[in-house]
């Protein structure tokens, strides 16, 4: 093990590298990324960036000196284009081809598009510092925003664009927004959060167009269920959902499907790993495979690559509680735990109007997540310790009503 190459510059590619330092790892790491800039941490972009309260300099993961004592190739600004894994040779876009003994897949995921919408100004998505800063510089007060996708990016930034005194309407295709991902309990009680503070929701809305005039938009045209709309917007952004940056693994012969395969261990071939947003491992504590677009998971997922590239004894599966926040008009949002495919959504405490929401979510016979607002450390520490040990869903319910 000793030449490492690391594709994807980003929270995961760059915690990868620093846990096989701290681990003793003295050979050759090689970390690249298609962005020119330094690894920089995402979650802020929809957030303190967007709102002015940080620059673009407070993102970066690491300072100069602290990338400089990793002793690190960095290769920013360039992409990788091919794998060849018998050859254990990855391609980049400058022609360059990099050996190694061990690969570490982190190139994460890009934002979907809007069929028909490339070079309308004033569309735009949010993946990117770049994507950030320049949706940054339209935010005004008066101005109008149409936020098509009320996921949690969609709702935050939403959020963040009310700050700013914009005019906002966030438009979601199903019945209630974030149904699918935390239940319809939640999902109403974050669309109440946002009417409260002036947002127009339209749900059972599909969009049918985008309109343009000059090269710029001018609204949005719906369909729902009282026939077409038209929204005026100065600015769209588009908040569908990402895909995985697997193209370039296409010829590889490994194995893609909703992102790099992995098993427990998150390897996806000898001498290759996934890690972060880009990976689809097997979580053996919930027996499904799975693949969390959250910034804490990344972090974690690296950490235990890197230590099952450098343990000598027993290796361990990662098997973690997934953990995700969003935080909205100065409320935080927290989940523990695998909620998607949920069997059930019981509310155990919502309160709307003093911020208080606690959900649990069961998986056949097991609880399987948790999600809250307003809940004491302690107490949603107690849930998530009950959904990390797999606690049968009744036994769950009885010991929270103990408390």
């Amino acid at each position: 093990m000793n030449r490492i190459v690391i594709v994807g510059a980003s929270a995961g590619g760059l915690t990868a590298a620093e846990a096989l330092r701290r681990a003793g790892h003295k050979g050759a790491i090689t970390l690249v990324g298609d962005e020119t800039e330094p690894p920089y941490d995402r979650p802020p972009l929809s957030k303190q960036l967007l709102c002015g309260q940080w620059g673009p300099d407070r993102l970066a993961l690491r300072s100069g000196p602290d990338l400089a004592a990793l002793d690190l190739e960095l290769r920013l600004g360039v992409a990788a284009t091919a794998l060849d894994p018998l050859a254990r040779k990855v391609t980049l876009a400058d022609g360059a081809r990099l050996s190694y003994d061990t690969l570490v897949v982190a190139t994460g995921a890009r934002a979907r598009r809007l069929p028909g919408t490339g070079g309308v100004a004033g569309v735009h998505t949010l993946r990117r510092l770049e994507d950030a800063l320049t949706l940054r510089e339209r935010l005004r007060p008066g101005r109008r925003l149409v936020v098509v996708g009320a996921g949690f990016l969609g709702t935050e930034v939403a959020a963040a664009a009310r700050g700013l005194g914009v005019e906002v309407t966030l438009v979601e295709s199903a019945a209630v927004p974030l149904a699918a991902a935390v239940g319809e309990e939640a999902g109403r009680f974050v669309t109440r959060l946002h009417q409260d503070h002036g947002v127009e929701v339209r749900t059972g809305a599909a969009v049918t167009g985008v309109l343009s005039a000059e090269g710029g938009v001018t609204g949005v045209r719906l369909a729902d269920s009282a026939g077409t709309s038209v929204v005026p917007a100065d600015d769209v952004l588009v908040a569908i959902g990402c895909a995985p940056n697997t193209e370039w693994l296409a010829d590889s012969g490994l194995s893609v499907r909703d992102g790099l395969v992995c098993d427990e261990y998150c390897a996806a071939a000898p001498g290759v790993y996934g890690v972060g947003d880009v990976a689809c491992w097997y979580n053996p504590l919930f027996g499904t495979a799975m693949r969390v677009e959250h910034r804490t998971n990344a972090a974690e997922q690296a950490l235990a690559v890197a230590g099952d590239l450098v343990r000598t004894g027993e290796r361990r599966p990662f098997a973690p509680v997934p953990y995700f926040w969003s935080h909205q008009y100065g409320t935080r949002l927290q989940a523990h735990g695998h909620l998607r495919g949920h069997d059930e959504a019981l509310v155990l405490d919502g309160d709307p109007t003093r911020r208080r929401l606690l959900v649990a979510y069961r998986t056949g016979d097991r609880i399987t997540g948790v999600l809250a607002t307003g809940l004491k450390p302690a107490a949603l520490r107690a849930w998530r310790a009950l959904v990390a040990a797999r606690t049968p869903w009744e036994a769950a319910l009885a010991g929270s009503n103990a408390a």
